[in-house]
């Protein structure tokens, strides 16, 4: 657990928060696909910021968290939403004191219900090329890409624009999009790995 946290890409949440939520807010139905969540950090931190920046419209939001999840341990974990105190201590102290409280367990702390229950996490291997759901308006996938062939990470880019309603894609700041690709993703800025699906 200690290779992840809760906040650890500033840069792509913050892209999120002045690119993509301007235009999810007009959707009435929002779905979202974390595909490589690990213990949920990553989404429930996703979730806090479109709460922070959606005020009622979140209501609207579903975030599909999926991971080939070897250990059979994340779905419980995600489900309960407690994490230890090394995972959450990077969180900007108001948004935590607003969304989590002490768990039963010493030195852990819960999010609250109203973040976990827009979270929904599936056992999922994205070599399968099957997503979670089509008609998508946000693909995140970092930190997975890069295990991947080559090959396999075309495949499974095509996948994600596929499943994408004209939406956007964000992965891992080191991966550049494979010039396969070229035509189907157009870069929201530069310097950033955030992409619009191009129809």
């Amino acid at each position: 657990m200690a290779f992840t946290y809760f906040f650890r890409d500033l840069q792509t949440l913050e892209m999120i928060r002045d690119y993509v939520i301007p235009e999810l807010r007009s959707r009435r139905y929002i779905h979202i696909w974390d595909a490589g969540c690990a213990m949920g950090p990553e989404p429930y931190t996703l979730a806090m910021v479109l709460r922070e920046n959606m005020g009622m419209t979140f209501r609207n939001v579903r975030i599909h968290a999926t991971d080939i999840d070897n250990s059979d341990l994340f779905g419980d974990i995600i489900k309960k939403g407690v994490y230890p105190r090394e995972m959450v201590q990077r969180i900007p102290k108001p948004i935590f004191e607003k969304y989590f409280s002490p768990a039963d367990e010493p030195d852990h702390y819960v999010i609250a219900e109203e973040i976990r229950k827009c979270v929904e996490f599936t056992r999922q291997n994205l070599l399968d090329l099957k997503p979670v759901r089509t008609g998508l308006n946000l693909v995140l996938c970092k930190n997975v890409l890069l295990h991947f062939k080559e090959q396999e990470r075309v495949d499974v880019l095509k996948m994600f624009h596929d499943a994408l309603d004209g939406g956007y894609l964000a992965t891992e700041q080191t991966q550049k999009l494979p010039p396969e690709l070229e035509g189907y993703f157009e870069p929201v800025v530069a310097n950033a790995q955030l992409y619009r699906k191009v129809a």
